[in-house]
C-alpha cells in the first residue's frame, strides 16, 4: 500500500487532497506490474475507462499512422494515462498504445469504483477530476507549444531557425 500511497502523493490528482482523502483514494487502485515491451492499454481494450498513474518506471505512448507504430510520448512516474474515457469520453476516442518500458509499476482504478465515492465523498470526487483536467490542460499546452514550434520550424517563421 505504501507504493500506492506514496505515488499519490506526488500526482496531479491529489494536489487538493488532505492525507486522509489519499488514504480514501488509495483504497481504490490496484497495482499492475508490466515487463519490458508488455502492452499496458491498447486502443478498444476491455477496461477502457481505468485511470492510470505510472508509479514506476517509463512508458511509451505510441500511436498508429500509415500502418507503422511510432512513439509520441514517454510517460514518466506520476504520470496520468487514460483520462479521456476516464473522464466520460468514448473508447473509440482512444488512439494509442501505452507500452512497459523495462520493468513497470501501474495504478490503475476503474472508474466505477471511483463514482461509488459520490455519495459518501463528493468533494474528493470534484477535487480528483480538477486533477485530472489540470493535468490534461497541461498536456494540451505542451503540445500546442510543440505544434507552434514544429510550424516555426517548417515554415522558417519567427527569426528562429
Amino acid at each position: 500500500m505504501s507504493l500506492v500511497i506514496d505515488t499519490l502523493r506526488t500526482s496531479p490528482v491529489t494536489e487538493e487532497l488532505s492525507e486522509a482523502e489519499v488514504e480514501i483514494l488509495a483504497e481504490l487502485f490496484e497495482v499492475q506490474d508490466y515487463k519490458t515491451g508488455e502492452v499496458i492499454v491498447q486502443p478498444k481494450d476491455e477496461q477502457p475507462d481505468n485511470l492510470y498513474i505510472l508509479a514506476s518506471g517509463d512508458i511509451e505512448v505510441k500511436i498508429e499512422s500509415n500502418g507503422e507504430e511510432s512513439t509520441v510520448h514517454v510517460l514518466k512516474p506520476g504520470d496520468l494515462a487514460g483520462m479521456i474515457t476516464f473522464a466520460g469520453g468514448a473508447a473509440s476516442q482512444v488512439s494509442a498504445t501505452l507500452y512497459a518500458v523495462g520493468p513497470t509499476k501501474v495504478l490503475s482504478m476503474q472508474r466505477l469504483r471511483f463514482e461509488g465515492l459520490l455519495n459518501s465523498h463528493p468533494k474528493l470526487v470534484y477535487r480528483v477530476m480538477r486533477g485530472v483536467i489540470r493535468n490534461m490542460h497541461g498536456i494540451v499546452r505542451r503540445v500546442n507549444s510543440e505544434s507552434a514550434e514544429l510550424s516555426n520550424y517548417i515554415y522558417k517563421t519567427g527569426g528562429r531557425y
